[in-house]
């Protein structure tokens, strides 16, 4: 059969779904890619969590996925939302790369004292590890993000490890450690999502990575039990089983963690339902700073 994948049309996303596109070729199995245009793609002069969070990159694949327009699509993991429509799953999670956020500079360490960028976690942990510096909004494509840093805007800027790589970018600068800047949930995998139909699922069978799956489902687990969204920084990173989850205040000045060794879903909701009761107060300051409804 013949696939119709949706992407967006940035060259990060290309790249991920041609990496797909390769996958299924390989395994005898045709495959088109369609670009489609976001909410988020369109709207870059704002913060994410301004209008909606991770979850504008992935609505307007999803209807069409529902549409029939497209069979399936192929996203960043971390931009999937928890809530998911009727009639869709997720039939792949390919091996995870690279977890880790990558701290671009051109100027040394030491002097770096503007940084870009737009998620609320980072600029939570940045501050955390130095309070001295500013986190200023950064959107944009990877390549608007570069330019902007380069015309000096920024002393630095922060970008997946994963994303560099798929891009083939070899950049200035250091991978940021995973114990103290836990990645978000997710980050680092690619995953593909397609109509709850035989036919098309088990197209993509033989893409799915199982150890793979079993982390990030450990790490959604835990999402989905914290709440907040991308409205509270939060980091949650599992290798093996063995996870960290964390919850910081908007300015990195306080936090809750839990680091704990899980083998079961059932056990990462556990520990999500903790970390909440932990850190309630740092979730509930979070939505009031942002003006927005729990």
């Amino acid at each position: 059969m013949s696939l119709r994948i949706g992407t967006r049309g940035s060259a990060l996303a290309l790249a991920q779904t041609t990496k797909v596109v390769g996958m299924l070729a390989d395994r005898g199995t045709e495959a088109e890619i369609v670009t489609i245009t976001t909410e988020g793609d369109a709207a870059t002069n704002v913060p994410l969590h301004a209008i909606g969070g991770q979850g504008v990159f992935v609505r307007a694949l999803d209807d069409a996925i529902l549409r029939r327009e497209i069979d399936a699509a192929v996203h960043s993991m971390k931009d999937i939302p928890a809530e998911r429509p009727v009639g869709l799953t997720c039939c792949a999670v390919l091996e995870r790369d690279s977890p880790a956020d990558f701290l671009v500079h051109e100027i040394p360490l030491d002097a770096v004292r503007v940084v870009g960028s737009s998620s609320t976690r980072r600029r939570a942990q940045l501050l955390r590890d130095d309070p001295t510096l500013a986190v200023k909004q950064l959107r944009g494509n990877v390549d608007t993000r570069i330019r902007k840093l380069r015309e000096g805007q920024y002393d630095a800027i922060v970008l997946a490890e994963a994303g560099l790589e798929r891009l083939g970018l070899r950049l200035s600068g250091e991978p940021l450690p995973t114990d103290r800047f836990v990645p978000s949930p997710n980050q680092g995998t690619v995953a593909v999502v397609c109509r709850d139909d035989p036919a098309v699922t088990g197209a993509f069978a033989a893409l799915d990575h199982a150890p793979s799956r079993l982390d990030v489902e450990i790490e959604r687990a835990v999402m989905e039990e914290v709440g907040g969204g991308c409205f509270t920084p939060q980091g949650i990173y599992c290798r093996g089983g063995d996870l960290i989850a964390e919850v910081l205040a908007l300015d990195g000045s306080r936090w809750e963690r839990i680091e704990r060794h899980v083998t079961t879903v059932g056990e990462a909701r556990a520990c999500g339902r903790a970390l909440r009761e932990k850190g309630g107060d740092l979730i509930r300051e979070a939505y009031t700073a942002l003006g927005v409804k729990p």
